[in-house]
């Protein structure tokens, strides 16, 4: 498996429909991924560190785990089958590992908000992945800043959520 950080999430020009771009940790390459537009808002909660009076979806998820006594050890994106991508949520509980399947959209969101690794199988990101040059805004300082990059981040999908309307879906 190769440990990747999720770098960015565009909306792709074409489509317009919000793209997850996974980044190793060690390398170069970039895995894509099309998602819809509820998750990337989730994704978009999650890094800028919402929390809403009531646990969200992927907020209760995280709630749940924990209260059967177990915890996200690792979320891995597995395959890509017929176009779609699949991901399994491996959890820890008293030395037992469970895997549940999972979108990978909310397999990120879920790892996002509790701190866990987000994994590619080693096959498919040699056969998806791709070297990328990813301009994330103005690198003046080159400090280790993730707020500048997440607030961007933000701003997209926000300024992409007051967009689109309900017809977009029905394609």
């Amino acid at each position: 498996m190769v440990e990747v950080v999720l770098r960015a999430v565009r909306v792709d020009v074409g489509s317009s429909t919000p793209l997850l771009l996974l980044e190793e940790v060690t390398g170069s390459r970039v895995l894509p991924i099309f998602i819809g537009a509820p998750e990337a808002a989730a994704i978009a909660y999650a890094l800028q560190g919402v929390k809403a009076p009531r646990p969200m979806s992927h907020d209760l998820l995280g709630n749940v785990i924990v209260a059967l006594g177990a915890q996200l050890f690792a979320a891995e994106i597995t395959e890509l089958r017929d176009n779609t991508f699949y991901a399994n949520l491996r959890l820890l509980r008293d030395r037992d590992e469970i895997n549940v399947s999972a979108r990978p959209s909310d397999a990120v969101a879920l790892a996002l908000r509790v701190g866990a690794p987000i994994l590619v199988n080693d096959e498919l990101m040699a056969a998806e992945g791709r070297v990328m040059e990813l301009d994330l805004g103005d690198d003046e300082d080159d400090e280790d800043d993730t707020e500048a990059p997440n607030e961007a981040l933000v701003a997209e999908l926000r300024e992409f959520l007051d967009t689109i309307r309900p017809e977009d879906f029905g394609q």
